[in-house]
């Protein structure tokens, strides 16, 4: 199977394929993802969440995407990987973005980033596709902005606010982002942006109408259950597994039954 690029996105849906997309965040859960035949992997910041135990994404560095997009990328034969720009890796100056940018394509093996916003960042977006750079734009409810938000809550659900969502996807497409992610809004208003925009949209929290679908892996797989948002869908239980497995491997060794001699050497 060659290796999917961005040129595959947008052929995608020009022929109404759906595109499969998901987070990973080191080599062994890449491998899985690559192996399972998923279209994209987004090395989200949401690893500050899910892998280091943080509140919110807000404290991750660019040092460590770099880190965790260099992991997923040595795994990974099939996939389009993208790096996610943390906060305040590109919102200083335009010359900060194309430089932290540029290093998810030299350093960590990605080939494209995603970050967040609309208009504000349409700047951004037109001097990294300069740069030979691909983005993949993020509107809808931006986690980087949950202060101003006032939380995670569903945007564009008033006629105004829908209305402004729909400009910037517009905006951001004519920056040259070659796809963009709706997230936490209304299906209607993703189904809109989708028929109107000519670049691929991915949802997560945006109703079954986006060209493609992403999620979180540890929420797939239930590994995180700190909370679990209305748009999840668990399709495995892993952290009740592994709870299982790991207490059973301590009560064989506090009874004496491990190791056997199945697992001793003569």
């Amino acid at each position: 199977m060659p290796r999917i690029t961005i040129h595959d996105f947008l052929s995608k849906k020009q022929q109404g394929a759906k595109i499969t997309m998901l987070t990973a965040y080191d080599y062994p859960f890449a491998q899985i993802v690559d192996e399972a035949g998923i279209d994209c992997i987004l090395v989200g910041d949401s690893l500050g969440m899910v892998v280091q135990g943080l509140e919110n994404t807000l404290p991750v560095t660019m040092d460590e995407m770099i880190y965790h997009t260099r992991l997923v990328s040595r795994a990974v034969k099939n996939a389009l990987v993208i790096g996610d720009m943390p906060f305040m890796s590109y919102q200083a100056s335009v010359e900060e973005a194309v430089r932290n940018a540029g290093r998810f394509l030299k350093e960590a093996g990605a080939s494209a980033i995603k970050l967040e916003g609309g208009a504000e960042v349409s700047g951004v977006i037109q001097a990294l596709t300069r740069s030979d750079i691909p983005v993949m734009a993020h509107i809808g409810l931006t986690p980087q902005s949950i202060h101003r938000m006032g939380g995670y809550k569903v945007q564009g659900k008033t006629d105004d606010a829908a209305r402004k969502l729909l400009e910037e996807a517009h905006i951001v497409e004519d920056s040259g982002a070659f796809s963009l992610l709706l997230e936490a809004i209304p299906a209607d208003l993703a189904k809109k942006i989708s028929g109107e925009l000519s670049i691929p949209t991915i949802g997560i929290g945006a109703g079954p109408y986006c060209d493609g679908q992403v999620l979180v892996l540890h929420d797939v797989l239930g590994m995180f259950d700190r909370f679990v948002p209305k748009f999840v869908k668990r399709y495995a239980n892993l952290k009740a597994d592994a709870l299982a497995a790991v207490r059973a491997y301590k009560a064989d060794v506090e009874r004496g039954t491990f190791p056997s001699d199945k697992e001793s050497f003569k």
